[in-house]
Parts: C-alpha cells; structure tokens; sequence
C-alpha cells in the first residue's frame, strides 16, 4: 500500500476497528486514537494485538492531537458520536465531537502537514428522498441532531480543503452492517435480542427504506478514497441492497427461525426519515464495486453473533432501544 503510517482516530469503534484490521496485513504502521465511549471497545481490536499503537484520547483534545498527528502519511477520522436516538435524547456530545473535534483534527492535520486525510459520513446529511438516489452534490439538509452534527463537521473539513488547501477527501455511506457492531444498532440489536428469547422493537410502520452496505465494503471504498480520491470532493460508497425495515427484520426473524409474534411495534422516531438512497457513480469510476451480497452478508452476521455471545453480552444492558442501524 502507499500509506506507510497511518492514524485511525475512532478505531476502537465498529467501522473503525474494521479499517484497522483490513490494514493490519499491510505492513502498515498503524495509530489507533480512542476515547473510548461506550461504543469504543478494545475486544474489537483483539485480531491484531500487536499490530497497532494504541492512544486513549479525545479528537477534541488539541495539545495531544498535535503529539499524535505528526509523522501519519495518512489519518482516518472515524471518531464520532452516532446513535440517532442518543442524539434525539441529549445533542450536545454529538456537536462537540462531530464538529468541534473534526475542526480539532482537521487543524491538527494541517499543522502536521499530514499528506492525506479522510474523513467519514453518512447519508443522514441529505434527509429523506422519496425517489431517485443522492449524489455528491446534492443539498444538505440533515433532520436529526446527529446528522446535523456530521454534516457540519463535513463542512468544516471541506472548508480547511478549499481554504488551507488540506488534501482531505469526505466519504458518504450508506447503512453498515457485519460483525462487531454495537448491539443498539438495529441488525445487532434484533440478533442479540431473538437469541436470548426477547421481542425486538419495530419503529411505526416499518415502511422506512435503508441502503445496506457490508462493513467490508465500506472499508474498501474508504480505502480507495485515501489512495485516489480528490482533496474536498465527496465520495459515496453505496450498498447492494435498499429493503424496509419490515423487509429486514422478516429476513432476521427467518434466519433465527421464529415468527412475528417475537415483533414488538414501537412508536416512531421524532422526524424519522423515510428513504435513503446513494447514487455512487463517482467511486465505481475508480474501479470500486461492492463485493457483499446483501444475502450473504447478512447470514454471516447473525452467525457471527451467534458464535460470539461473550462478546456482546457485556454490550446488550442498558442500551436504548430502536429500529436503526448507523454506521
């Protein structure tokens, strides 16, 4: 790979954890930045004991960012605060990480003069769309505290693009899925809860649409954005599959061999969106494709939870509960 050193800020995570073990057989020298939050965990690292430096800290902390960053030929900020309902409840964490830390690290990079930076998003900045699918340049009009939050700290990174010239580069995806995700998520949350003999919770009428993309596949796309992509341009990574949540969780309740009777229907979320779609044309120009089947993925991931139960167990008290699943 071209990278030599790389900083994953948010690598304890679900995604980040992920990009870190898909670099780890590269011959890379990897940075992992945590602070790790609930969601943050270390088990999710444990493939690659060894193959990483590990620093507990905070992106919006600026004296240790500007220990950390220098020396990186490339940083991935995945750091952020992601749970849609959390957001609902209380917003304050999300601005402070989502905006201020990425405008923290952002600086941090261009201090450093660091080569190459990435930084990752969500669909969520766009709404709802009824029909069609987003692209890059469509408007942003985020409906949620947490997806206001993400597309402000997207602005701010392209702001240090196009006013300091920071060679960073923002990556837009769709609604992730695989092994080691949160079980507040929705794919996790309904796995965890079926296989202990619990109902799972279905938002108002199941009707919402989401584009589902394979954590692995994801990581590729971020992966080519850091090799090619553009400096202030916005690249989607799309999924292979845009089913409604009744779609999904028919499927979930199928894999683990029960019926409906095992749903409980939920009041809806404040200003639920209804459809997300991403039009991906600019990253499959660079030779990007999606490689996870919807199908496929998705048996391999409730069997991972299934095999896995001394790792989510510890995860499942306490957590809200909900009918979404965020990258």
């Amino acid at each position: 790979m071209r990278e030599h050193r790389v900083l994953v800020t948010g690598g304890a995570g679900f995604i980040g954890s992920h990009y870190v073990r898909s670099l780890a057989g590269d011959g890379a020298e990897i940075t992992v930045l945590d602070r790790l939050t609930y969601a943050g965990n270390m088990a999710n690292l444990a493939p690659v004991d060894g193959l990483y430096t590990f620093v507990h800290g905070d992106i919006c902390d600026d004296k240790l960012l500007a220990e950390v960053v220098p020396g990186h030929d490339l940083v991935v900020n995945f750091a952020a605060e992601s749970h849609v309902d959390r957001s609902i409840d209380g917003s304050e964490t999300f601005v402070r990480t989502n905006v201020l830390g990425t405008q923290t690290l952002m600086q941090a990079c261009l201090d450093a003069g660091t080569p190459r930076v990435v930084q990752v998003s969500t669909d969520e900045v766009y709404g709802s769309i009824d029909d069609g699918s987003w692209g890059e340049s469509s408007p942003i009009a985020p409906r949620s505290p947490y997806a206001a939050a993400k597309a402000g700290g997207d602005l701010v990174a392209r702001a240090y693009a196009i006013t300091h010239g920071l060679p960073v580069s923002i990556t837009r995806c769709g609604n992730n899925y695989g092994p080691y995700q949160h079980p507040e998520k929705a794919i996790p949350r309904f796995v965890t809860n079926l296989l202990q003999g619990l109902k799972i919770p279905l938002y108002g009428d199941g009707q919402n649409v989401r584009d589902w993309v394979h954590v692995e596949d994801h990581c590729r796309g971020i992966r080519l954005v850091s090799e090619v992509g553009e400096p202030g341009e916005v690249y989607h990574i799309a999924g292979t599959a845009e089913v409604t949540n009744n779609e999904l969780t028919g499927r979930l309740l199928a894999a683990l061999g029960v019926d409906w009777s095992m749903v409980e229907r939920v009041a809806d979320r404040k200003a639920h969106d209804r459809r997300y779609s991403l039009d991906d044309a600019r990253l499959r120009a660079l030779g990007y494709r999606p490689s996870v089947a919807f199908e496929d993925g998705l048996a391999e991931t409730v069997r991972w939870y299934s095999d896995n139960p001394s790792w989510w167990k510890a995860l499942v008290k306490g957590g809200p509960s909900g009918a979404e699943g965020r990258p």
